[in-house]
């Protein structure tokens, strides 16, 4: 077999590429192990950043793409170049397969809070429960308040808002290492106004 003269997958233009992943594709549909293998080269980058996007873990990421080429594989006859691009189509798959992951691992830890829940027997007092659970907040906002304006907003937005360190360093527009060094020193000052342990 004679080996293809050219530019690379990342050197070609998108129509040129998009022409090459057909050809690969095609060929990947009547069974020409070769050039699936090319193809996956060619198209694993995209997909696996694309998965990460939506799952965010590495790993989940890499099985997702996983499983997302293997069913191009099982169904490279039935891409249809009218509908779009090979690429898109490519994105689909694994936008789809990503979607479907985070669905299951949300229905599952529902079952599980569900199930917990109903196992949990409910023998204390709930009033006592919420009283106390108001204290706590209301300690917590009293020391909230006892930090800086810069530490306030990088642990409220880490901690509240679910970002990363690098994101909460892009809201305020701070260097990642002056965040990290406020939050290390917001946290210490908020285990010592609560009278937690580190």
């Amino acid at each position: 077999m004679t080996s293809e003269a050219g530019p690379t997958a990342g050197q070609r233009g998108p129509r040129e590429r998009d022409r090459h992943l057909k050809g690969l594709l095609q060929r990947s549909a009547a069974g020409d192990q070769e050039a699936f293998a090319a193809f996956y080269d060619d198209v694993a980058p995209v997909a696996y950043g694309l998965a990460r996007k939506v799952v965010r873990d590495a790993d989940l990421a890499a099985d997702v793409t996983q499983e997302a080429l293997v069913d191009v594989w099982r169904s490279a006859d039935r891409f249809d170049a009218a509908r779009g691009s090979v690429i898109g189509w490519v994105c689909s798959i694994t936008h789809r397969r990503a979607v479907d992951l985070i669905r299951s691992t949300q229905s599952s830890r529902d079952r599980e809070q569900r199930a917990g829940a109903a196992a949990f027997d409910r023998a204390h007092d709930d009033a006592a429960e919420r009283l106390e659970a108001v204290e706590d907040r209301d300690r917590v906002n009293e020391c909230l308040g006892t930090l800086t304006e810069l530490e306030y907003e990088a642990v409220t937005a880490a901690y509240y808002g679910g970002q990363t360190y690098r994101e909460v360093a892009e809201r305020l527009g701070a260097k990642l290492a002056t965040v990290k060094s406020r939050m290390r020193s917001a946290l210490q000052r908020l285990q010592d106004c609560l009278g937690v342990g580190a």
